[in-house]
């Protein structure tokens, strides 16, 4: 990754951090962004504490100006980007029947939208410099799904897609364009249903083939292979990193 200037979305913690990590650690220039000032000044600290020199940006990935004013912001200080990881989203879990389309939207337009905004800005220099990697975050719900999860299921299946189709149109300007879905991990987030006893805790593992939770650094992997030259001939894929949970139909809980 030496002399590659790499960008990662939403990367200030959780999975973002760890795969943003991954990309420094092998020599990538790290660049990253939030909505959150503080987030951003704390993710800082945090990488400088792993020894890590990270640049942070303040902008919405859901609009275009903003998007295209630190695109290029970045390229006139670092260069082009030669790595775009599409990770900041969020989810709502709300039933289909009780949610609002306003609500809606807006997780279409952060976990679906905001990919192609910022796919297609940094696609265009991509193109002029001969080629680039496009990682975006997809899910296991781009397969599969759970209740009250629609919009975010609906948003993760088009990024799917969209993953396709740029990887379609892209190749001939040898930019790669592919995707990683990540299971369930250890996170903060997921700290509270992660308690030994609580039902979801004991689904997951049961669920999971590996009988346990990913590690945030069990994405490193895959995100290094995905970025680097490793994949040049990887197209339209997604990788799912989830201990095995879309390969099976799980087992009964007293197996």
């Amino acid at each position: 990754m030496s002399g590659k200037n790499a960008l990662v979305t939403g990367a200030t913690h959780g999975l973002g951090m760890a795969m943003a990590s991954a990309l420094a650690k092998s020599g990538a220039n790290l660049l990253f962004n939030d909505i959150d000032q503080q987030k951003i000044d704390q993710a800082t600290k945090d990488y400088a504490a792993n020894g890590i020199t990270a640049h942070g940006y303040l902008f919405d990935v859901t609009d275009q100006k903003a998007v295209d004013e630190n695109i290029s912001a970045i390229e006139n200080t670092f260069g082009p980007i030669h790595i775009l990881i599409n990770n900041a989203g969020i989810i709502m879990r709300v039933p289909a029947l009780e949610m609002d389309p306003q609500d809606f939207r807006k997780v279409i337009d952060i976990d679906l939208v905001s990919p192609f905004i910022m796919s297609q800005r940094v696609a265009k220099t991509m193109k002029e410099i001969g080629g680039g990697k496009i990682i975006n975050i997809c899910s296991m719900m781009s397969e599969l799904d759970r209740d009250s999860v629609s919009a975010y299921a609906a948003a993760k299946g088009g990024l799917k897609m969209l993953t396709r189709n740029l990887a379609t149109e892209w190749a001939k300007y040898n930019i790669n364009v592919n995707g990683i879905g990540p299971g369930y991990f250890a996170t903060a987030q997921t700290a509270p249903i992660r308690i030994g006893g609580h039902p979801f805790n004991e689904f997951i593992i049961n669920r999971t083939p590996a009988g346990r939770w990913g590690d945030p650094e069990d994405l490193q992997g895959a995100t290094i292979f995905l970025a680097s030259k490793a994949s040049d001939f990887v197209n339209g894929q997604v990788i799912y990193v989830d201990g095995g949970i879309l390969a099976t139909i799980g087992k009964p809980s007293n197996e």
